[in-house]
């Protein structure tokens, strides 16, 4: 099986799990997160190399602002609970986005976080988080103008990006059985294969995620040469 070295996942579904169980939203990224668990076991048993979890988007700050206290509360309960673990894993816990928007106590857990695993390099597993693709295109663009560069190639404007040393993903999955992007890396998917589930995303565990490595596996990446 050819293993990707980068997948990146669009986690969708939570919510839609727990309304046809007549459970709060909540209830459903909470199990949504058991699957983070289990997909991140299995990257660090195939020997992938990165993983970026769409965590957070720039347009869920206008979902209910119970929704998002909740989403906070868990981010931050993950972070302080998980770490240790992960750290045992040799897992390299980094993160993009507006990260400024997060609230004060969710930034003091995931900058510790960043800081207590940053020496690790089995998994580098990054959380996109207030990500919005658009939005890192155009910050990196006004980073450029105040740098008063007259000329930039491809490899300039990466080096402007949330984390120039995130690679760009093998391997796009989404949950839930919905075909959209959602503003999701729009850089750096340019060439990425993708893979789309009708599975909802607290569902989604080894299984299905060994499926769509496979599924990968089969395709032949030409990057617009002829092969």
């Amino acid at each position: 099986m050819k293993i990707p070295k980068h997948i990146a996942i669009i986690m969708d579904g939570n919510g839609r799990w727990a309304k046809e169980r007549n459970l709060p939203r909540i209830i459903g990224h909470k199990v949504g997160s058991e699957s983070v668990r289990e997909i991140i076991r299995v990257c660090i048993e195939l020997g992938i190399e990165y993983l970026t979890l769409y965590s957070f988007s720039t347009e869920n700050w206008q979902r209910p602002k119970e929704e998002i206290k909740g989403l906070m509360e868990l981010l931050k309960f993950l972070l302080k609970n998980e770490v240790d673990e992960l750290n045992r894993n040799g897992v390299s816990i980094k993160a993009i986005g507006r990260l400024d928007y997060l609230p004060n106590d969710v930034k003091i857990e995931l900058f510790k976080a960043i800081e207590k695993t940053k020496n690790n390099n089995k998994l580098k597993l990054y959380l996109a988080l207030s990500y919005g693709g658009r939005q890192e295109i155009l910050d990196a663009v006004n980073k450029i103008i105040n740098s008063k560069l007259e000329f930039i190639d491809e490899g300039t404007f990466r080096n402007f990006l949330y984390d120039p040393n995130l690679p760009d993903p093998d391997l796009l999955i989404r949950t839930s059985g919905e075909y959209r992007i959602s503003n999701f890396l729009l850089w750096q998917i340019s060439y990425s294969e993708f893979y789309f589930t009708k599975t909802l995303w607290p569902e989604f565990r080894r299984e299905e995620f060994i499926k769509a490595i496979e599924d990968y596996s089969k395709r032949k990446r030409k990057f617009g040469k002829v092969i």
